[in-house]
């Protein structure tokens, strides 16, 4: 199967009651990583790509070509959808004719009518192709490559009426936000995610932040129709630890060990440990 739109594969986690992980990629490394990790666990996944990691990794047509080239040498056959996180207007269109499988359209920091009309012309344009679409009312908080969300709680019926655009997944505030959760964090508002579950019918819905959020809370946030959970931070946060240690204890000075490919292992087993743990959590393993 591989390389295909996240519809599907979210309508079926819905209705089974599991969430697929959104793994934001940066590099080579961390593609490789989480395409050898799914596989081994035989769960779908949703590869996020925010607009600054794109430009990072030096295009939407590179992605593309490091993530299509992966699943055919790596023998990838589990479902994989290539994913815009938070794009914007012009970056969704941008995406979608550079092969992007997958595209959220975030406008939520637009005046609600432009972020209403705005999501019906890149629905359109997506489903022409057979691309997935992801909106958001209520910014999430935080920042993600300088879109910076104050933690706003999404509004019941704007909700209903970007779902009513034909959206395939919804991703709304409910005091989720991105990067590290404070210790005074309130947690989520599972009372609003209750009444967005009943004004979207049954679209898939989208819990942005899930670096840091209790298991519990994502237990219940999944039996109330969160289907895509979204895990960046996390697997930084690991690579960035097992690299430091290999480097503390001087492995770099050891022999050939400031080769990359040495330097970088321990960095990617922590990133690959994360990914085994969120597809556990989020019950996705088997489900391909």
């Amino acid at each position: 199967m591989a390389l295909v739109s996240a519809r599907e594969m979210l309508l079926k986690a819905r209705k089974e009651g599991y969430a697929v992980a959104q793994i934001n990629i940066n590099n080579l490394e961390w593609t490789k990583a989480v395409l050898e990790t799914v596989q081994e666990l035989n769960s779908p996944v949703i590869l996020g790509v925010s607009e600054g990691a794109a430009k990072y990794m030096g295009g939407y047509r590179t992605v593309m070509g490091i993530v299509s080239n992966l699943i055919d040498d790596l023998g990838i056959t589990v479902p994989v959808a290539v994913h815009l996180d938070h794009g914007s207007y012009e970056g969704a269109f941008k995406a979608l004719d550079a092969g992007f499988t997958s595209i959220m359209f975030d406008g939520s920091h637009f005046p609600f009518e432009e972020n209403l009309e705005k999501t019906k012309e890149v629905v359109a344009a997506c489903h022409a192709k057979g691309v997935s679409v992801e909106a958001e009312v209520g910014s999430i908080g935080g920042e993600e490559d300088g879109v910076i969300g104050t933690g706003e709680i999404a509004d019941i019926e704007e909700s209903r009426a970007i779902a009513a655009t034909g959206v395939d997944m919804f991703a709304a505030g409910i005091g989720n936000i991105h990067g590290k959760y404070p210790e005074n964090w309130a947690g989520l508002d599972f009372e609003v995610l209750a009444e967005i579950q009943k004004v979207t019918n049954q679209i898939p819905l989208v819990l942005h932040g899930g670096t840091g959020i209790p298991g519990d809370m994502i237990a219940k946030s999944i039996k109330l129709g969160v289907s895509k959970i979204n895990v960046n931070t996390e697997l930084q946060l690991a690579f960035a630890a097992e690299t430091r240690k290999y480097i503390e204890a001087g492995k770099d000075l050891q022999g050939k060990g400031f080769d990359p490919r040495k330097l970088l292992a321990p960095g990617v087993e922590g990133m690959k440990r994360v990914v085994r743990e969120k597809v556990a959590l989020f019950g996705s393993a088997n489900k391909a």
